[in-house]
C-alpha cells in the first residue's frame, strides 16, 4: 500500500490520470491524499469531481479557495470570474450529490506525523487545534443551514486569530487561514491585499514571511503537506512539503510518496515525459 499526496489539479483531468497511470495507483490497495483546489480555471472540473468522488475511501481531499468558490458559487453567493471554468459542474444532473460530496471535505486532515491542509496553518495553532477548528468549518459546511455560513464566509478580515472569537468572524478566520493564506507578519497576522502578497516567498509583503517560516510555529512538531502556491512551486523542506507546481500554469502536477518521499511529476505539456526520484 502506498500513499500518494498530490498537489493542486483545479480541473486538469488529463494530466492527472496521466500522473495515476504513471504511478500504477490502485484504489484497490493505494490511497490518494489531494490538497485542495480540485477544481478552477482548468478545462475538466466536473470530470475531476467525479473521479475524485468515486474513490471513497482511497482518496482524501482538504478543501481549498477554489473549491470554496464553487460551493458559493451554486449557492448564489461571492463574485463570479471571467476566469472561472465552473458552468459544466453548475449544470451537470448530478451538481446536487458533487456539492454535497464537496462540503463534506474537511479543510485539515492529520495521521501520525504528516497533516494536511490546503494553504497553511497560523503559527499560534498547534495541530490538535488546527483539527478542532477545521471540525468547526465542517460543521457550518454541513449543517442544514449551511448557506447562513456561505453567506459570511468570504471576505480578508479579521486578519489575525484570538481564542476569543466567535460567530462567522471566527470561521471567517479559519478558512481564512487554511485555504487562502501565504504570507504573515512575526505575530501572526494575515496578508492578502499588499504587493507581493501572492508572489515567491523571497519577494514578500514588507514585514512578512511565509507562514511556515516563523521560528515559533506550533504545528512544526509535524510534516504539513499543503499546496496553494504556485510561485512557491514544488519544495520539500523542514517539516514542509509544498505541492503546488503549476499544473494549470503549464508546470507539473506533483505527487510524493509520504512513505519513502519519493517524488513524481507529470508535466502538464503535450509531449514531455514523466519523472520520479527519491
Amino acid at each position: 500500500m502506498a500513499t500518494y499526496a498530490i498537489g493542486d489539479v483545479q480541473g486538469c483531468f488529463e494530466p492527472l490520470q496521466r500522473l495515476l497511470d504513471y504511478l500504477l495507483f490502485s484504489p484497490a490497495t493505494d490511497r490518494l491524499w489531494f490538497v485542495g483546489d480540485l477544481v478552477n480555471r482548468g478545462p475538466q472540473s466536473l470530470e475531476v469531481l467525479r473521479f475524485v468522488k468515486s474513490l471513497g475511501d482511497a482518496a482524501i481531499t482538504v478543501l481549498g479557495n477554489h473549491d470554496l468558490h464553487l460551493v458559493m458559487q451554486a449557492a448564489g453567493f461571492g463574485k463570479a470570474s471571467n476566469e472561472d471554468t465552473l458552468d459544466a459542474v453548475l449544470a451537470a444532473p448530478d451538481r446536487d450529490d458533487l456539492l454535497a460530496w464537496l462540503r463534506s471535505c474537511p479543510l485539515f486532515h492529520v495521521e501520525g506525523e504528516w497533516a494536511m491542509v490546503h494553504a497553511g496553518l497560523l503559527p499560534s495553532w498547534d495541530v490538535a487545534k488546527a483539527q478542532a477548528l477545521s471540525d468547526e468549518v465542517s460543521a457550518a459546511l454541513t449543517a442544514p443551514d449551511y448557506r447562513d455560513f456561505l453567506a459570511h464566509m468570504w471576505g480578508s478580515e479579521p486578519d489575525a486569530w484570538r481564542d476569543d472569537l466567535t460567530g462567522w468572524d471566527r470561521l471567517r478566520v479559519i478558512v481564512n487561514a487554511m485555504t487562502r493564506m501565504r504570507f504573515v507578519t512575526p505575530e501572526g497576522r494575515m496578508e492578502f491585499r499588499a504587493p507581493g502578497s501572492k508572489g515567491p516567498p523571497e519577494r514578500g509583503p514588507v514585514g512578512t514571511l511565509p507562514w511556515f517560516a516563523l521560528p515559533e510555529r506550533k504545528s512544526a512538531d509535524h510534516l504539513i503537506v499543503f499546496g496553494h502556491w504556485s510561485a512557491l512551486g514544488f519544495r520539500q523542506m523542514d517539516k514542509v512539503l509544498a505541492l503546488d507546481s503549476g499544473c494549470l500554469w503549464g508546470g507539473s502536477l506533483t505527487a510524493v510518496r509520504l512513505e519513502d518521499r519519493r517524488v513524481f511529476q507529470m508535466p502538464c505539456g503535450q509531449a514531455a515525459q514523466p519523472t520520479g526520484w527519491e
